[in-house]
């Protein structure tokens, strides 16, 4: 398909979401099945107007998704809520690390018993898989900064931090296919891998986001004040950090994630914003301490506030070109009984599995976990592991089998997530 041709296709849809807004809220369905079915329509699954073929596009893809996902991580970090507490914060860390790791132990089971695939491309196939999405998941995730709803909480969470804690089960599986170096006894991997990107990604994105919010607040908030372009220096950080974290072997993902959480946190605590009766920082600025003390009665602008807006207009048009090449990468061939399988297995034993004993003994309530444990979208995240591990040398046949297998899932999590997303939070769920 020519490029004047991709300019109407992804023009008409960007105008038709835009105006249908209201139409697409109100509807059964997420904004990504409508793109997803105009992929499959004109790709080769129907008319066969255009093809992406992912193993030959593997580098490019890999750098579509690998921004979508960070521009997705930054803005749900922005929407944590103020103060972090580990009390709050237990049950997505047991998502992300816990029950991730127990998913990806099941998928490497099934892979190597019942799809007869090696131990290494089972547990590669777990890291690419186990992730929830940070990009997909919009319709499950906190609506925005301040939203007090638990479920929501907890799978922005766990989706911010186990697009992080998901890379050393990738690099375990490349290592077992002597792609990467895992060390004797894979100590190279416990000791760099695991501890030092997970806890440099952390430290690097904490620090990223606190210096930049004591930046900010000091060029607004002291004479002679400034203006601050605050989309830019979102993104800035967002490059930053992600830049340092990789040439520190670090997590970028994780990092992004922590930086935006920082940022805010730092913001709403120099602002000086009073708590509500949930004991978190009420982000109304209106009411904030500097508001009341300033001259002009408004509390200075806050970057994670005014960056937020750009962030998920990025988001949405992320969405819509990468669901619309999903539909270009499907073929019939990808509907093999090992894709069915797998994803049968992921959705309704591996993931609620993982849920419930990731949260034993936790305090959230049961029709919480049960809603948790549905409610694991698999998406772009996945897809960018994929070409991640393409692109380090993936054997050919091995990367044929995992191709059509994690896009199947991925396409089948679009539309039986996508439909029963909103019928169930209406029904479990409060209001807005």
């Amino acid at each position: 398909m020519s490029t004047t041709l991709w300019f109407l296709l992804i023009g008409v849809l960007m105008l038709a979401r835009g105006l249908a807004a209201t139409t697409i809220a109100r509807s059964p369905f997420t904004s990504a099945i409508v793109y997803l079915a105009v992929g499959l329509l004109l790709g080769p699954t129907a008319f066969d107007v255009f093809d992406f073929d992912p193993l030959k596009q593997s580098g490019l893809l890999q750098v579509l998704t690998e921004i979508a996902v960070l521009i997705s991580l930054f803005s749900a970090g922005v929407k944590m809520p103020v103060p972090f507490t580990l009390k709050r914060w237990n049950a997505p860390i047991r998502l992300a690390w816990v029950s991730m790791s127990i998913t990806v132990l099941l998928v490497a089971a099934f892979s190597y018993y019942v799809l007869h695939m090696p131990l290494g491309v089972g547990i590669l196939l777990g890291g690419i898989l186990a992730p929830t999405d940070p990009v997909l998941a919009t319709d499950v995730q906190v609506r925005h900064a301040g939203d007090r709803d638990q479920l929501r909480f907890m799978l922005t969470c766990e989706a911010g931090m186990n697009d992080g804690s998901a890379f050393p089960f990738v690099m375990l599986g490349l290592g077992m296919l002597g792609l990467h170096n895992l060390g004797a006894h894979s100590w190279h991997w416990a000791v760099f891998d695991v501890a030092w990107a997970t806890g440099a990604a952390i430290a690097i994105g904490a620090a990223g986001g606190a210096g930049l919010a004591w930046i900010g607040w000091q060029l607004r908030g002291h004479e002679p004040k400034h203006d601050v372009m605050d989309d830019l220096v979102g993104l800035g950080l967002i490059g930053l950090v992600y830049g340092v974290s990789v040439l520190l072997d670090a997590w970028g993902f994780l990092a992004v994630f922590f930086a935006g959480v920082a940022l805010r946190q730092t913001e709403l605590i120099l602002a000086g914003a009073p708590k509500d009766r949930h004991g978190l920082l009420e982000p109304d600025t209106a009411k904030s301490e500097a508001a009341a003390v300033s001259v002009t009665h408004e509390a200075p602008l806050t970057v994670s506030a005014e960056s937020l807006v750009f962030k998920e207009h990025l988001e949405r048009l992320s969405e819509l070109t990468l669901v619309l090449l999903l539909g270009g990468m499907l073929s019939l061939d990808a509907w093999s009984w090992k894709s069915l399988a797998t994803a049968a297995f992921l959705f309704l034993v591996a993931r609620p599995l993982s849920v419930m004993a990731g949260l034993a003994g936790s305090h959230t309530a049961l029709h919480v976990r049960c809603l948790t444990a549905w409610f694991g979208v698999r998406g772009i995240g996945s897809i960018y592991y994929l070409m991640f591990a393409i692109e380090h040398g993936l054997p050919a046949e091995h990367a044929q089998d995992l191709t059509q297998i994690s896009l199947t899932v991925v396409m089948l999590s679009i539309l039986i997530h996508g439909t029963s997303v909103k019928p169930l939070m209406d029904r479990f769920r409060p209001a807005a």
